[in-house]
Formats: C-alpha cells, sequence, structure tokens
C-alpha cells in the first residue's frame, strides 16, 4: 500500500506492507516506526515529558526541547536566503520566506481571510467562534492563544524571563524587550516604508504602518461593525462589549482596558514627572505627549497622507483628514444635515440651533 509520510513541509510517499504499520487507536494516522507512534499519542494525551532546564516550557518531543534550547542560547542555524534573518528552528525559516513570496495558503471559511500558517489560521478562527481555551489558574480570565495566558500568567508570578544583553533590565514579555533594545540601537531604522520613506527599526513595525497608507482592516469585530489594523486593538474594543475592565486604580477605583493607560493614570495621584522636555523644561507623566511635543520645536510632520500628500504631526491628525478621502463623517448635524470631521466642530455649530453659549458674562448673565 500507499503511505503518506509527513515531516514539516516535506511528503513522502513510501509503499509498505500493513503489518509494517504502526496505527494510533484514537485516530486513523498510521506510523512507520514506533518511536513516531509514541510522539503522536502525546498529541491524544497532552503529555509533554521533556522540560527545559532554563525555564518552565515543556514539550511532546525531544527535537522541539531541542529547538526551543536556542532561544535561550541566541544560536540560530537558520537563515533566509532572502534577507539577513536567521532562526533557531528551520520551519520558521520556511514560514518567514511566505513574507517575500507573500503565500497564504491558509483561509478562513468564515469570512475569507488567508494566513501564512495554520497556528495563525486556528487562532483567528476563535474571533469568529469567541472560544477561549486557555483558563488562567489564578483569576477568571481566559484567552484564545496559549501564549497569551502565558504572559497574562506573569501578572501573577511577577516572572520577567526576557533579559536585554545590553544592560540588566529584565522583562516579562518579549515584545517589551524588543521595544527597549530599540534605545540601544536607536537610530538604526533598516525597514523603510516604499510610499513616503518613513522609516522604522523593526518589520513588524513597518508592517502595522503600511495598514496606515492601504486602510486595511482585516479585524472586524463580531459584536458590531467596528473594524481594526491590528489584532491588539481589536482583542482591547472586545473588553467593551464583554464589559471586561480588568485594571482597576487602587486610589479612586476607575478601571481601564489597557495595563499602560492604568499605568499613566496612576500618576496623576503620585504627581510623578518621569519625561521632561529638554527645550523648554516642561515635564509630563508619560512619554507619548512628549514625542508630540517636541514636534512643536522641530516642526516634524512624520504622518502624510497617500492621497494628496498633506502632513500632519499627529496621527490623529491624519486619521481625521483621511475621512475627507473616504467621505466618512462620522458627526451629523440632525436639524441641517451639515457634517463635520471632529465632535468639537460639530458641538460648536450645534449652538446655532439651540442658542446655547457655553461662555457666560459674569456682570449681566
Amino acid at each position: 500500500m500507499a503511505f503518506i509520510w509527513e515531516n514539516n513541509s516535506v511528503q513522502l510517499e513510501v509503499n509498505v506492507k500493513d503489518e509494517k504499520l504502526y496505527k494510533c487507536s484514537e485516530c486513523d494516522k498510521a506510523c512507520l516506526h514506533n518511536a513516531q507512534l509514541k510522539d503522536h499519542l502525546r498529541t491524544h494525551t497532552g503529555e509533554r515529558p521533556y522540560k527545559c532546564s532554563q525555564c518552565d516550557m515543556t514539550f511532546a518531543r525531544k527535537c522541539h526541547i531541542v529547538d526551543h534550547f536556542r532561544t535561550h542560547t541566541g544560536e540560530k542555524r537558520y537563515k533566509c536566503s532572502l534577507c539577513d534573518k536567521a532562526f533557531t528552528q528551520k520551519h520558521h525559516v520556511e514560514v518567514h520566506l511566505r513574507t517575500h513570496t507573500g503565500e497564504k495558503p491558509y483561509q478562513c471559511s468564515h469570512c475569507g481571510r488567508a494566513f501564512s500558517h495554520n497556528s495563525s489560521l486556528i487562532t483567528h478562527s476563535r474571533t469568529h467562534s469567541g472560544e477561549q481555551p486557555y483558563q488562567c489558574s489564578h483569576c477568571d480570565r481566559a484567552f484564545s492563544h496559549n501564549s497569551s495566558l502565558i504572559n497574562h500568567s506573569r501578572t501573577h508570578s511577577a516572572e520577567k524571563p526576557y533579559h536585554c544583553s545590553h544592560c540588566n533590565k529584565v522583562y516579562s514579555h518579549s515584545s517589551t524587550l524588543t521595544r527597549h533594545m530599540e534605545m540601544h540601537t536607536r537610530g538604526e531604522k533598516l525597514y523603510q516604508c516604499s510610499s513616503c520613506n518613513k522609516a522604522f527599526s523593526t518589520n513588524s513595525l513597518l508592517i502595522i504602518h503600511l495598514k496606515t497608507h492601504t486602510g486595511e482592516k482585516p479585524y472586524q469585530c463580531s459584536d458590531c461593525d467596528k473594524a481594526f489594523s491590528q489584532n491588539a486593538s481589536l482583542v482591547r474594543h472586545m473588553r467593551i462589549h464583554s464589559k471586561k475592565s480588568p485594571f482597576q486604580c487602587i486610589h479612586c477605583g476607575k478601571v481601564y482596558l489597557r495595563s499602560d493607560t492604568l499605568a499613566h493614570h496612576l500618576r496623576t495621584h503620585t504627581e510623578e514627572r518621569t519625561y521632561q522636555y529638554s527645550i523648554c523644561n516642561k515635564a509630563v507623566s508619560n512619554n507619548t505627549p512628549l514625542t508630540i511635543h517636541l514636534r512643536r520645536h522641530s516642526g516634524e510632520k512624520p504622518n502624510q497622507c497617500n492621497h494628496c500628500g498633506k502632513v500632519y504631526s499627529h496621527t490623529a491628525s491624519l486619521t481625521r483628514h483621511m475621512k475627507i478621502h473616504t467621505r466618512k463623517s462620522p458627526f451629523q448635524c440632525s436639524h441641517c444635515g451639515k457634517i463635520y470631521l471632529r465632535s468639537d466642530h460639530f458641538d460648536h455649530h450645534m449652538r446655532i440651533h439651540t442658542r446655547r453659549s457655553p461662555l457666560q458674562c459674569r456682570q449681566c448673565g
């Protein structure tokens, strides 16, 4: 009989006799060797006997822990033939190559979205089903992806496994370490946008930026018609519908959807001013207004409209401007039908109809 043997992306057709196959008692899969069958059975039992000596991760197969161990040693044996990127695992190169070829072989049956690898499709499918199979053992939060649960668990354990190789700082999330590393490599922006020549320090930031030109918003809310360019934005938005606001201020009881927003709010109680302007000595509690304020001094306007070429210092200003081209004007007067891009302009216009003046004379009323 013809037997198909799969190994990552390689398929071999082997002619063997029935009695030499090792068949799984749980499903129809058959293996050439007993060792392969033992590895396969762990997909049914969930057994993961191989534990990493450097962290708490466990694996079902020995070859997987060997690959994983390279994330600790930093060894990257497998290099991309089209760019300078290198990887710790061979199949990561195969997946990465699809960023060059644009190949997306895995398609969602609900919305038609396509993905470069199967795990992304599985995770995406849960946005349709609402499935959250990964439950936190410390609190009642649940997640659609195992990596999200692992990251969340560190808020309970205070574990910080990601170390900066330049200084002694440690972080609980790899993404936070990546952002921190930009402080050491500041000025090196290797990834350039072909539409506006803006450059970025990481490829992921470039991909996110490109959506401001294309207007692509592939992440759709299943409860309302809102769509987002990033999955993280959709996840935060979904908390509005589920009424889950996990981050609460211990001083005044205010709740927030994001931990960084809570951190900024807490500084209003402590009056901490972490960031100071080098030009005018003004101090603020978070870095975002510092970056925006500095553009007033430098005149920098990094946000450019790809339709008419207008430039803006703030992303929010560009977003409002883009509505002129897309003809999306969310604020419409119910009296005369006039439409406005900004709520403050709309409120100002409404006073014409209501004859309400927000400013009153103290002497004559």
